[in-house]
């Protein structure tokens, strides 16, 4: 059930072969990612639970999800770019039928993120399947 950008992200994890590697990686999608601008950094798009300041805008454009993110660091906004390929343009009434912790695993990131990402990103994925069940 995942897009064609998430599958193209994990196509390119599993070639790398060195977690450094595919560290890097992350830190370039990233890095990529166009910046959320600073009016949106207001608590109402601060997602809660990261050890790092995030901020996620939902969008939803002819029926379908999508959202802004930012953070204040690195491998947090290449996890933002992560999720952004996961959710990105699926039909709003989709999004909570992708399962997050199932589509994540096979990037295995579970096995090198800090306890403190990982509840982050638990809580990244919580927060978008919540605005999108209140956007239906």
């Amino acid at each position: 059930m995942a897009t064609q950008a998430f599958e193209d992200i994990a196509e390119t994890l599993e070639f790398l072969d060195d977690w450094e590697d595919r560290y890097r990686h992350v830190i370039e999608l990233g890095r990529a990612m166009p910046p959320l601008d600073d009016s949106f950094k207001v608590p109402a798009y601060k997602v809660e639970g990261c050890a790092s300041q995030v901020w996620l805008r939902p969008q939803v454009a002819q029926g379908r999800f999508d959202f802004q993110g930012d953070s204040d660091a690195m491998i947090v906004r290449g996890l933002i770019a992560i999720l952004h390929a996961l959710y990105a343009g699926v039909p709003v009434a989709e999004v909570g039928r992708i399962d997050a912790a199932a589509e994540l695993g096979r990037l295995g990131l579970n096995d090198h993120l800090s306890a403190q990402r990982s509840n982050g990103l638990r809580a990244m994925v919580d927060r978008i399947r919540h605005t999108a069940a209140t956007m239906r």
